[in-house]
């Protein structure tokens, strides 16, 4: 595992980052873990960051100025070093900037800061975008945590007592993920009781993707009322996602999202990614506090 620094708070909230990707790959509240632990039997990852893109591009290439760049799933940010650029006891500020390697995937030139925080029971991140080009930045953004389940008794199940509740009432709709993780336009119903969700994990045979939610806030909730809570700010875009088999679930939060099926564009063009001006900056939060 790539090098990780610990942060601490007053009341004895851990968390480490890892340099790799500034993935958090511990959070621990009275010495009891919530985030996933990376088994590669299931998913190798705990809760990284995804940047320049969300999701799949069509193809696996993004098109700049005409010319294809080969990007992965989830951009390259997750797999990138990272360089520590401040730090205290409860905090940490980890780097990435542009450089040879990045260039030959995304010929753009930027800098994403990760501020990782740790509070009473809680872990928050500031992150600013930074166009240090003289073009616009086109990019997007997403968190993408997985936490065990079960965290707190009860079963992985249906009918096992856990649940995800919305901030808001949300469509009970999500579209399709069709070959290659692209979105297609066909929508499949979720079993939503107005903002609940009752997990099972037969339900996810693919991620719930829920577009340009009302949300801002998720909570995932254990049989007796303990609870993983996720506030975001400017993530418009959330999804819950897990295998059928894999003990966690994943609450993620996006500013943009995999290509539509059939999409040739740029990747300017892409639906949701943000146009960042020369010079920008654009900053986005995360909070997960434990409830209970």
């Amino acid at each position: 595992m790539a090098e990780c620094i610990e942060i601490r708070a007053e009341d004895g909230t851990t968390a480490r980052i890892a340099l790799q990707g500034a993935e958090p790959v511990s959070w621990q509240v009275e010495g009891q873990e919530y985030l996933w632990n990376g088994d590669p039997a299931h998913w190798n990852r705990h809760a990284p960051w995804l940047f320049p893109v969300v999701g799949a591009s069509a193809g696996g290439m993004v098109q700049v100025e005409g010319r294809p760049y080969p990007m992965a799933q989830h951009g390259f940010a997750r797999d990138c070093l990272f360089t520590v650029v401040a730090r205290t006891d409860d905090s940490v500020t980890l780097r990435l900037e542009d450089d040879a390697g990045t260039r030959t995937h995304y010929p753009f030139a930027f800098r994403l800061d990760v501020t990782a925080r740790v509070t009473a029971r809680g872990l928050a991140f500031d992150l600013t975008v930074s166009n240090r080009g003289e073009k616009p930045l086109p990019y997007a953004l997403g968190f993408h945590p997985a936490f065990p389940w079960p965290f707190a008794g009860g079963e992985r199940r249906a009918g096992g007592g856990y649940a995800v509740l919305f901030e808001a009432v949300e469509r009970p709709f999500v579209p399709e993920v069709g070959e290659g993780g692209l979105l297609v336009r066909s929508q499949r119903e979720v079993p939503l009781d107005g903002a609940r969700l009752d997990l099972d994990p037969e339900m996810f045979t693919e991620a719930l993707v829920f577009l340009n939610a009302e949300s801002r806030a998720l909570r995932f909730v254990a049989p007796g009322g303990r609870t993983i809570a996720m506030r975001v700010e400017d993530f418009p875009h959330l999804a819950v996602w897990t295998r059928p088999t894999a003990p966690f679930l994943s609450l993620e939060a996006w500013t943009g999202h995999a290509d539509w099926a059939g999409f040739d564009g740029e990747l300017s063009e892409r639906d949701s990614q943000r146009l960042l001006a020369p010079g920008g900056q654009a900053g986005h939060g995360i909070a997960l506090t434990l409830e209970g």
